[in-house]
């Protein structure tokens, strides 16, 4: 078998479903697991997914679903992650099968609670996946645009910079432009910092604050970040290159922000749990504001933004007062 096998994505939601278009653009046949047999079959009666980016329409003979991952995982080689990072454990606490001899791709943008640990470091601490056989996806790269062909820039990061450079071929289509990278853990952790600030510029958005405004916090969010990346991993990284600036950029601006949206709905006044029931969409960033928390516990960073965003959601803080200390003590 030559690197890297048969590819399977696992996950059904609107990240998984552009990550299948991407791939399908290189690779004649893909293994898809979704975790609802009736998504699958009412997807095989239409062409598309039916709850997600449903204005893509797929060759089902290129495709083979599965709702079992066990059997997933033992007819694929290559495992695209791309299930919400709350929900991994769940899907994988199903598996009958090992794990450790496939490489994987995590797409997810999030970190594993309780464990507070990244995507890479669960598969290693708790399958016993090698360093080496892992990579990830980051970077700008919402689903929706890749839906819409709009050009894309991710970056996969890979401690093999030789696998990384594979996978980014496979990735690499007329509107996907891959870049590559050795940085596994400085960019997953930027891809989860990036979710607590887009939350944070959401709320700004809710309370009327303008570009202007906007355009500051965002400034010290970069800061932030690279205080807290080059403390928790410590590896040479350029913090303007678009796997952590980029990415920042287009999650605390895009309409297609889902962090950003639920922090805008914070902002206006809706409850947190009110926000999630309406979204129906889930907001890594909500999750990864109690991890980020936690994990700075033990190094004591710097980070009042990502603090901010803490107190508002599991605290109970009034989001305008701690917007008002925020410009008025911090932010420069």
């Amino acid at each position: 078998m030559s690197f890297p096998g048969k590819i399977a994505v696992l996950g059904g939601g609107t990240w998984a479903t552009a990550l299948s278009k991407i791939m399908l653009n290189h690779e004649k046949h893909i293994n898809w697991y979704m975790r609802r047999p009736e998504q699958i079959e009412e997807f095989k009666k239409t062409g598309h997914n039916p709850s997600y980016l449903s204005n893509v329409e797929f060759n089902l003979d290129r495709i083979t679903f599965y709702s079992d991952i066990t059997r997933v995982v033992e007819e694929s080689d290559t495992l695209i992650l791309a299930v919400p990072s709350p929900f991994l454990k769940s899907h994988l606490d199903k598996l009958k099968t090992k794990i450790s001899n496939k490489f994987i791709i995590s797409a997810i943008k999030g970190i594993i609670p309780p464990e507070n640990l990244l995507v890479t470091d669960y598969l290693t601490q708790y399958y016993n996946v090698p360093v080496e056989n892992m990579a990830i996806v980051g970077g700008p790269c919402h689903a929706e645009e890749i839906a819409l062909e709009r050009l894309t820039y991710p970056t996969i990061a890979c401690s093999d910079i030789n696998k990384a450079q594979i996978i980014a071929r496979i990735f690499n289509n007329r509107f996907v432009r891959t870049s590559v990278s050795n940085d596994v853990a400085g960019i997953e952790l930027a891809a989860v910092l990036k979710n607590v600030y887009a939350i944070a510029s959401g709320i700004c958005h809710g309370l009327k604050y303008g570009d202007n405004f906007q355009s500051v916090l965002v400034s010290n969010a970069i800061s932030e970040m690279e205080r807290f990346v080059d403390i928790v991993s410590p590896i040479k990284q350029n913090i303007q290159d678009s796997a952590y600036l980029g990415d920042l950029l287009v999650t605390c601006y895009s309409s297609f922000s889902r962090n950003r949206t639920f922090g805008s709905m914070i902002g206006k006044g809706y409850s947190v749990k009110a926000a999630q029931v309406e979204m129906e969409m889930i907001a890594e960033g909500y999750y990864g504001t109690k991890c980020v928390k936690e994990i700075n516990d033990k190094y004591n960073i710097s980070i009042p933004i990502a603090d901010m965003v803490y107190r508002v959601l599991y605290e109970n803080a009034p989001a305008r007062e701690e917007i008002k200390i925020l410009r008025e003590q911090v932010l420069k």
